[in-house]
């Protein structure tokens, strides 16, 4: 298909109330051996195809350990489930911003930056901050100040913060790579201009990120594609070209490093059609190829391949409810692109083709 760049997970955290099966980082502050190898695969064999790694080192959602995890290494336990009837919205990301707020947590977090920066690969013999196969290091997925108005407003200061006091540990550590923030642009910031120029301008975060989610967010029904699809790719335009201005203005390159789009549905599995999938990828990634002062690449959510015969199993424990690699809380394949998909991987094909063109 001709990707050459991969965002890739090099931070999970074993967590006791749901998550992946297994995780990167346990509780007890020691790595899983054999994931750790693994990164380093991936690493070895991303390189033998000339490809780049994002990887970001957590996450502000529950569905990988993430800042709930490492709250609940630090505070006997205490947890909180993403989408639990009993704590409606927002009080999970509330919960969980309280990460920032919380130097124990931090401090466990920052410990395994230093372990996962400071790594040798097992297999190659380079150390991760002398492997060019890495272009960035990214300090979570999807951080978030909050989810209250109010609430997360008095928190910008410990967000802000976090931001920068992460990126500068991390560049104290690696000089050669990149540092990002993972963010999802407005939408993750308070839907505050101020919020995505500030957590963006620390010198030692190199570009911006956005993501764009259309139906997630409520700009599209997935139930009635011809009757909201055209508003929905409206919105999302807009969105990218909004962070394309925040980006000038802060003279920094600005990446969609993450969107997604639900299949035809109502089902999900291989074979089921991506008739809106494709026309809103294709709309995206020609707005990229047509921006190329302001916009320095995009990457889709979410490739599972030739998986089809293992339709159905979970990387996740048994009370989640999808398949890898999405979510637990989103329906299982409702994002994935199969490698069956020929018109969604032709249409990567021809972005593709057209990126290396510019």
């Amino acid at each position: 298909m001709g990707v050459t760049n991969l965002r890739v997970m090099g931070g999970s955290e074993l967590s006791a109330d749901g998550g992946l099966q297994r995780a990167f980082n346990r509780p007890d502050g020691t790595q899983d051996v054999d994931l750790m190898a693994g990164l380093d695969f991936l690493l070895v064999e991303m390189a033998a195809r000339g490809m780049k790694a994002v990887v970001y080192l957590t996450n502000f959602w529950d569905w990988s350990g993430g800042m709930m995890a490492y709250l609940s290494w630090v505070n006997d336990g205490r947890t909180m489930v993403t989408n639990d009837p009993s704590a409606p919205w927002p009080a999970f990301p509330e919960y969980v911003a309280g990460f920032y707020t919380t130097p124990a947590a931090i401090a466990r977090y920052h410990a395994y930056i230093r372990t996962v920066v400071g790594r040798t690969n097992s297999i190659s013999g380079v150390r991760y901050t002398d492997d060019p196969t890495i272009m960035s290091w990214q300090l979570a997925n999807e951080p978030r100040p909050g989810g209250d108005p109010v609430a997360a407003a008095a928190r910008l200061p410990a967000y802000y913060g976090w931001i920068e006091g992460t990126a500068d540990l991390i560049k104290s550590l690696d000089h050669n790579h990149l540092v990002s923030t993972g963010s999802e642009g407005l939408m993750g910031c308070l839907e505050r201009a101020d919020c995505v120029a500030r957590a963006h301008a620390p010198r030692s975060i190199d570009y911006l990120t956005i993501h764009v989610w259309p139906h997630n967010w409520g700009w599209l029904d997935y139930r009635d594609m011809a009757r909201t699809y055209d508003a929905g790719w409206e919105r999302s335009t807009d969105y990218i070209r909004q962070h394309a201005a925040f980006a000038g203005l802060l003279r920094k390159p600005m990446v969609v490093e993450e969107f997604g789009f639900p299949r035809d549905g109502p089902e999900y599995g291989p074979g089921s059609p991506t008739t809106y999938r494709d026309r809103f990828y294709r709309s995206l990634l020609e707005q990229v190829a047509a921006s190329p002062g302001l916009i320095s690449g995009s990457n889709f959510w979410t490739w599972i391949g030739g998986e089809e015969a293992g339709w159905g199993r979970s990387i996740f424990r048994p009370r989640r409810q999808a398949a890898d690699p999405n979510a637990h809380h989103e329906p299982a394949g409702w994002y994935n692109v199969w490698a069956a998909d020929t018109g969604t991987r032709g249409v990567l094909t021809e972005a593709a083709q057209a990126l290396q063109a510019v």
